[in-house]
């Protein structure tokens, strides 16, 4: 009985039946078996997309570097004129599974914009991943006496010690993923490298690594 007095009516009691039930049954079990799948489903992708990454990293191709380790002029003092260049480099190719396959390889050396000496260094030739090739030459300079600003400002560097030279190597480069080889690719390796007084390389510029670029 309610505060008007009234008799209030108990609740309905709804009964259901046998069918009910078994479609409830068959709809939390098809929800169950649905998020089963996507779990599924998700998990194989994740591992997928993590396998594929371990893959990309692994395959994808690393620049070989190059150290200058010998650098000399030994005529330095003489004037303006270079007739002996030596040095010495060496190319890495730090790749674990990738070739790298080189044509003909060209070095030229500069003095500040000048170009001193050019020569051929390599035929083509194939680099197995994980090896370092010595790329050693000894050749013959040009001389630069007919720019006499040039030539003050080499005997200025002598004087104080320290002449930098820029030695750049250039090559078309591909590179091989077991039977497969990418397009070519021009590589500089640049390197600036400063010698003494006495025309040998300095500490501060021996082994030191070249930057490499492709155009």
């Amino acid at each position: 009985m309610n505060s008007t007095g009234r008799q209030t009516a108990p609740p309905i009691k709804r009964h259901h039946t046998a069918r009910y039930y078994a479609h409830r049954v068959r709809e939390s079990l098809t929800t169950r078996v649905f998020k089963l799948i996507c779990s599924i489903f998700l998990g194989l992708l994740l591992v997928v997309g993590f396998l594929t990454f371990i893959l990309w990293l692994s395959l994808r191709p690393h620049r070989p570097r190059f150290h200058i380790h010998k650098f000399s002029v030994p005529n330095l003092t003489e004037g303006a004129g270079f007739t002996e260049i030596t040095f010495n480099v060496t190319a890495r190719n730090s790749n674990q599974n990738i070739g790298i396959y080189y044509d003909s390889m060209e070095a030229s050396i500069y003095y500040k914009d000048q170009r001193v000496a050019t020569t051929s260094l390599l035929f083509p030739f194939y680099q197995e991943p994980k090896n370092t090739t010595v790329i050693y030459k000894e050749l013959n300079g040009n001389s630069i006496t007919e720019n006499s600003e040039r030539t003050m400002e080499l005997m200025n560097d002598v004087a104080k010690g320290t002449v930098v030279f820029g030695l750049e190597l250039t090559s078309t480069i591909r590179f091989k993923v077991s039977t497969w080889k990418t397009k070519g690719h021009r590589m500089h390796a640049n390197c600036d490298v400063g010698v003494g007084q006495d025309g040998n390389i300095l500490g501060a510029y021996k082994d030191k690594r070249c930057p490499v670029y492709f155009t």
